[in-house]
């Protein structure tokens, strides 16, 4: 399992357009992608858990990759949280 905190710098956090834009992301491989805010936790590749999180601009999450293509998968999330999120 691969991890990295990232502090959120989009100024409305993860609503609904980048949610789903992570969701899309999270779908293109195999490894469970999960995002961790206080304790909560929710798939990368399910819209209204991610959503249900609550994330806000400026919050730290964490975000843990695990499976068969991890380091591919690692790499292509913290990528999209760089440029999106």
């Amino acid at each position: 399992m691969k991890k990295f905190e990232y502090t959120i710098k989009d100024e409305v956090g993860i609503h609904a357009r980048p949610a789903g834009l992570l969701v899309k992301e999270a779908k293109q491989y195999e490894s469970k992608i999960t995002v961790t805010k206080d304790g909560k936790s929710a798939e990368a590749a399910k819209l209204m858990a991610l959503m249900s999180l609550g994330v806000k601009c400026g919050e730290t999450v964490e975000v843990a990759v695990e499976g068969a293509d991890e380091e591919k998968a690692y790499e292509g999330i913290k990528t999209f949280f760089e440029a999106n999120l």
